[in-house]
């Protein structure tokens, strides 16, 4: 099957919605379902974006622009996830308590404007991993259109490459509360340190990096082919000098690289299980 009859499929999954309200973050996957649903439903569709403490600087202006190139309507609503009760606390249900906020949001958004129903972009990729925010998601409804088409992360991005829609290449961002350890309170000074941190980190040229907080030490996480770009290219002391700036005493390398997830090893097992 070419990439444009699978497009053609994500298509006829979504005309017979008649109409949706898409949770549209402005990455890979929400941009593809935005695509999808701008085609097949016209004026029936429209992009709804979030603004939080958690959301990663200049993430709503991409937002705002990939909607203007995808050509759907677009909304911003803007809340505190800190003042959502138990989410500062960071168990490991912090994503579950931030997905049912949105998703209770969005719902009661397509219920009062007519829309059949509440769209997002978990990929098939996303279910074997640990997602709290999945469980949300099913209480609410939520279609997933990409994972019921068993559409995982590569096939997004080579449908988005087709499209040139240069999302394709975007590494992905997830809010910036996943950069701190379970059970250490999420607090808005430490998302402001890691923003700073991995804006810093950005200027320097890493694309795709994670700046995870413990405490008072910093430890980034960068793919493994640019690790040696650090040292190379004489950048460690500019690091340092950079993400001490940021707030923190301690800048650390981890000799591991850039993994998702990668504080989910400090969950007890039977948490991953239940989710996988």
């Amino acid at each position: 099957m070419s990439r444009m009859a699978g497009l053609e499929a994500l298509l006829d999954r979504l005309r017979p919605l008649g109409s949706a309200l898409v949770a549209f973050s402005g990455g890979a996957d929400s941009t593809l379902v935005a695509w999808g649903a701008a085609r097949a439903l016209g004026e029936r569709a429209l992009a709804v974006t979030a603004l939080s403490e958690s959301l990663a600087p200049g993430e709503p202006e991409a937002a705002r622009t990939l909607a203007q190139r995808i050509g759907i309507r677009q909304e911003e609503i803007a809340y505190s996830e800190l003042a959502i009760p138990g989410y500062a606390a960071n168990t490991p249900e912090r994503c579950y308590l931030c997905k049912r906020e949105l998703f209770t949001r969005l719902a009661a958004l397509a219920g009062a404007r007519g829309f059949a129903v509440v769209l997002d972009g978990t990929n098939a990729d996303d279910l074997g991993d640990f997602r709290p925010g999945r469980r949300a998601g099913e209480e609410h409804a939520v279609r997933s259109p990409l994972a019921e088409l068993g559409w995982g992360k590569e096939t997004v991005r080579a449908a988005l490459r087709e499209l040139d829609l240069p999302v394709w290449s975007k590494p992905s961002s997830p809010c910036l509360s996943s950069r701190v350890p379970y059970g250490e309170p999420v607090t808005r000074e430490k998302l402001e340190q890691i923003a700073r941190a991995e804006a810093a980190l950005h200027e320097l040229g890493f694309a795709d990096l994670r700046v995870r907080h413990h405490g008072s030490t910093a430890r980034i996480e960068l793919p493994k082919a640019e690790m040696a770009r650090v040292l190379a290219d004489g950048l460690a002391a500019e690091i340092v000098r950079r993400v001490r700036a940021a707030g923190f005493a301690f800048v650390a390398l981890d000799l591991e690289g850039l993994r998702s997830g990668s504080l989910n090893r400090l969950l007890p097992s039977r948490d991953r299980e239940r989710e996988s």
